[in-house]
């Protein structure tokens, strides 16, 4: 597939939500919870949230027809049961495989009229999106329905915060708080299991967002540098903040242990081709040959399959301490 256009890539690096949009290897389908019963609409409605653009959102009754305009949104919605009221959702929506049966209302550009006809009763926008979709949300506004924007979570408090805000806008408040709970467990089951690495056995990881020749990278201030150190790994782009551009000569410098590639959805093999790099050879991971593809979606999508995510680069960077 070809790279993805500078729209794209800026919509990757704003909000990691849509990085693994067209992959092809999917990650493999949890156990499908049952569907929950919603609490009652007298102990639910009417609430009144303040969403990620400082706006107090009233939302009079239990929301039947919900539009997400995001993945990450639609993923969390669906874990808190949401699914028979999910009735729109955005061209990337890939997961679970339910979410890629429903309508399609466009990208970052959705489509005003389609989710006005749709009928839809809430909108689940995003905080990414708040200030280049203004005039689009305005028009679904006037049109009666509540949007409700999500915040662009960096880290995993930001997420569950986004889990939260969710629940108290669909009913859903008990599912919610269940699903951040559960969330933690494996979070601290993780770093459990990273206290059996030593000082001097940590890792320096550099993690490509996008290859050559436009190489980005995470830096601090973000989810994957919060994912890093919760598995005890450092990363290489620590002296950067954000999603940040990278020269090869520059991460050639930073010589890491580990590299690891989230572009493998629309780059072929890419764990091979940062390999064959010329000038590269004499770099630790290359010559380890520990150069690892994981999956886009996992560690991108900020919502519940997060620590999934983190799952997987512990176990491609230390597979003798995290292998199942």
């Amino acid at each position: 597939m070809n790279k993805p256009s500078q729209y794209m890539l800026s919509v990757i690096l704003a909000a990691g939500l849509l990085a693994g949009c067209g992959a092809e290897k999917a990650a493999p389908e949890k156990e499908e919870k049952a569907d929950r019963p919603k609490e009652s609409q007298e102990a639910a409605f009417p609430v009144t949230i303040k969403d990620a653009a400082g706006k107090d959102v009233v939302i009079e009754e239990d929301p039947e027809r919900i539009v997400s305009l995001l993945p990450s949104n639609t993923e969390i919605a669906f874990e808190l049961g949401l699914g028979d009221e999910i009735v729109g959702v955005s061209n990337y929506d890939n997961y679970p495989k339910e979410a890629a049966e429903k309508e399609k209302i466009g990208d970052m550009n959705f489509n005003v009229e389609k989710i006005i006809g749709l009928d839809a009763d809430l909108v689940l926008a995003h905080g990414s999106m708040a200030d280049s979709s203004k005039d689009g949300l305005k028009q679904l506004e006037d049109a009666g329905i509540d949007v409700l924007v999500v915040n662009n979570a960096q880290n995993f408090e930001d997420v569950y915060d986004s889990i939260e805000m969710i629940g108290k806008a669909t009913g859903q408040k008990k599912e919610a708080e269940e699903t951040i709970n559960e969330m933690k467990e494996d979070v601290a089951e993780i770093k459990e299991k990273a206290k059996a690495i030593k000082e001097d056995e940590v890792k320096s990881v550099f993690i490509e967002v996008s290859p050559a020749p436009e190489i980005y990278t995470t830096g601090t201030n973000t989810f994957m540098q919060e994912m890093l150190e919760l598995i005890h790994a450092k990363n290489a782009a620590a002296d950067q903040e954000g999603w940040v551009q990278m020269t090869e000569e520059a991460i050639i410098k930073k010589n890491p242990d580990v590299i690891i590639a989230t572009h493998g959805y629309y780059t072929e093999k890419p764990a091979e081709e940062i390999m064959s790099r010329k000038g590269w050879e004499n770099m630790t991971a290359i010559k380890n040959k520990d150069v690892h593809d994981v999956d886009a979606d996992l560690v991108n999508r900020t919502g519940p399959r997060l620590v999934e995510g983190v799952e997987e680069l512990a176990e491609a960077i230390y597979p003798d301490v995290f292998k199942k």
